[in-house]
């Protein structure tokens, strides 16, 4: 069923709608998306291009391809850093970052990528204990 779910980056200057249904969800475990996110994975949603409207920020987006790679690339509000929706290198595919969303995308992660190249401390850290706020 098609739905439309708005985004935004943390200072709301990026921000659009994107229509689901989504194609996939995956959670990367892989050395660049940690660098990218500075956390253990990048939780990316994929879609077919036209499924973006863009309402305001396009001209604070930027765009770093690492150059090595075939399929890798940053793309960030230029104000907040928050990760932004992009096309793929190709085109064929738009990546839409899970945290940009502003609502519940009804899909939920259908694998962990990469999951080889996870840091020694991801699992553990799943069973950690868990608080509503910061801890005391």
């Amino acid at each position: 069923m098609e739905h439309e779910i708005q985004g935004s980056c943390l200072c709301g200057k990026v921000k659009c709608a994107v229509k689901g249904p989504f194609t996939r969800f995956y959670q990367c475990h892989c050395d660049r998306c940690q660098k990218k996110t500075g956390s253990a994975f990048a939780s990316l949603i994929f879609t077919t291009p036209d499924k973006i409207r863009w309402v305001s920020g396009e001209n604070n987006i930027k765009r770093f391809d690492l150059p090595k790679a075939v399929r890798f690339s940053n793309v960030f509000c230029t104000d907040c850093g928050s990760q932004v929706p992009y096309l793929s290198r190709d085109g064929s595919m738009l990546c839409i970052p899970a945290g940009f969303l502003d609502g519940d995308p009804k899909i939920v992660p259908q694998a962990n990528i990469f999951w080889e190249e996870k840091f020694p401390w991801y699992e553990a850290g799943q069973d950690a204990v868990k608080y509503q706020q910061y801890p005391e």
